[in-house]
């Protein structure tokens, strides 16, 4: 006598994994409908088809929506593993072809560099990669869990707190100069340390070398008569113009303001510690080829010498 085999389960297609998720998360047929582009009866066909598989009624009709039983419960955080895998699959790229290519870039930087960097590089992304986009984000406390996640693809400036797990680049150094009127009435050639400790200053809060500055400041015994405080570099060539304060703040944003208006460049009367500024990226896309691709194009905009490259 022959024993018959039990049936094989029927594997779950992607649709129905796609109908599942949706439906646990609008808890409606008719939204889950409109979510999937898919007519009301599609979903309830495909619902029914659902409760037969898997043997459960899966979501059950109450006054306040369409509700999910234990088992769907039970299921729902594996089906949307299985549709994230399956979205990277289907967007994986081997190569990055920069100009047929369509993809986002999050680069985190300060207000500074969106003046001094981000036009060069949005200039060479245009021309090379007409269809990327970029986006400029803060850098913040949560810096490195971006780029940890992916939700960031490179973090540009002055970062010395990134901890491991972190590939870094160093770009170009920065020293400190002090920035002024070029009408200024009490500053002729040079700008000693008398004149410094005298004239009123505008203080910048943000950017990440502000500590550095401060820090200096400190150690010298130095307290500048501050007559105004600014969040960031928004705004600033436009106040030194008009008045006669000086802005102590890295030279190349300092060289880049006095291009803009009638500003003067002076060293700074005292010694503060220069800083690199970096490019910064995660582990996890060192080999990923938009991320190699976005790095060089950094480094061929900004590397001021000839260490290895980007990638």
């Amino acid at each position: 006598m022959t024993k018959e085999r039990a049936t094989d389960p029927e594997l779950l297609e992607f649709r129905q994994l796609q109908l599942f998720d949706a439906l646990y998360t609008t808890r409606s047929v008719t939204r889950a409908a409109e979510s999937l582009a898919q007519s009301q009866p599609t979903v309830s066909i495909g619902l029914g088809r659902l409760r037969e598989q898997l043997r459960d009624p899966l979501f059950v009709r109450t006054p306040s929506g369409m509700q999910p039983t234990p088992q769907a419960d039970a299921m729902i955080g594996q089906v949307r593993e299985i549709l994230e895998s399956l979205r990277r699959l289907s967007a994986f790229e081997p190569t990055f072809v920069a100009a047929s290519a369509q993809r986002r870039f999050r680069v985190c930087m300060t207000d500074a560099s969106h003046i001094t960097l981000l036009p060069q590089l949005l200039a060479h992304v245009r021309a090379a990669a007409p269809n990327v986009r970029l986006d400029a984000a803060r850098i913040d406390g949560n810096t490195a869990q971006s780029l940890e996640t992916g939700e960031a693809d490179i973090a540009l400036g002055y970062i010395p707190w990134l901890e491991s797990g972190i590939y870094q680049q160093t770009l170009f150094p920065q020293d400190w100069v002090c920035l002024v009127n070029v009408r200024h009435p009490r500053i002729g050639r040079t700008l000693t340390l008398d004149i410094y400790k005298s004239e009123a200053h505008v203080e910048i809060v943000g950017g990440t070398g502000a500590q550095v500055l401060e820090t200096a400041l400190h150690a010298r015994r130095v307290r500048r008569r501050v007559a105004l405080q600014l969040p960031g570099f928004l705004g600033l060539y436009a106040i030194l113009s008009t008045t006669d304060l000086i802005a102590t703040l890295p030279r190349h944003i300092a060289e880049t303001l006095a291009r803009l208006a009638r500003l003067k460049v002076y060293p700074c009367p005292l010694a503060i510690p220069m800083f690199t500024v970096k490019q910064h990226w995660h582990a996890r896309y060192h080999h990923d080829a938009g991320n190699r691709w976005l790095r060089n194009a950094i480094a061929s905009l900004f590397l001021q010498h000839t260490p290895r490259g980007a990638g």
